[in-house]
């Protein structure tokens, strides 16, 4: 298990947001290992979060980017959240790699820098603007790059035309997986 190589603290925190998951709308801990190890066997550098809450998914992507040497743009419209994001991001020692950005997601997408590269997105948002966050996000992801989104089976009629958009892109290979709530994961094969 991943966990075991984490600091007692950090092992700690996860499990204790793990059991306020529901509260947080956090992901599941196989969704979280999941991801951790696409970045890690990936190498991948530059990624987005696009939904922050208490900061679990953040710490995971947070710890697998600690070994590539990457770095986390995370974005909550919340400021309560924000602040126990940054505390558990604090005691994980993750701080130092992550930028968390107050505001309405599609906002603060549409306004990234032009030359802003995204290797590897997550999503976890309000599902009935995953289209939208995925055009935005469409913009600044590598070829070769991963669009991740969560809740894709538990919300499968609010995000159905998210996937009925990327299964229907040329530039997208997607598969839904069979992880708790259901996983899209969308690589950019063109562009």
């Amino acid at each position: 298990m991943i966990i075991e190589t984490f600091d007692q603290t950090t092992q700690g925190i996860l499990q204790e947001l793990e059991k306020t998951q529901h509260d947080f709308w956090n992901i599941s801990r196989q969704t979280a290992e999941f991801m951790y190890n696409l970045i890690v066997d990936g190498g991948i550098k530059n990624v987005i979060e696009v939904g922050t809450s208490n900061g679990y998914s953040g710490i995971w992507l947070g710890k697998a980017l600690k070994k590539t040497g990457g770095k986390l743009l995370t974005i909550e419209f919340y400021e309560k959240r924000i602040e126990l994001a940054k505390e558990n991001f604090k005691k994980c020692g993750v701080d130092d790699i992550i930028e968390i950005k107050q505001g309405d997601a599609s906002t603060v997408l549409e306004y990234l820098p032009d030359d802003f590269k995204i290797d590897f997105a997550f999503v976890d948002a309000c599902k009935k603007q995953y289209i939208d966050f995925f055009h935005l996000i469409d913009k600044h992801l590598v070829k070769g790059g991963y669009i991740a989104c969560d809740n894709v089976i538990s919300h499968a009629q609010k995000v159905r035309d998210f996937l009925e958009d990327i299964g229907s892109n040329p530039n997208y290979e997607n598969v839904v997986l069979p992880l708790p709530a259901g996983l899209s994961l969308g690589e950019k094969i063109r562009g």
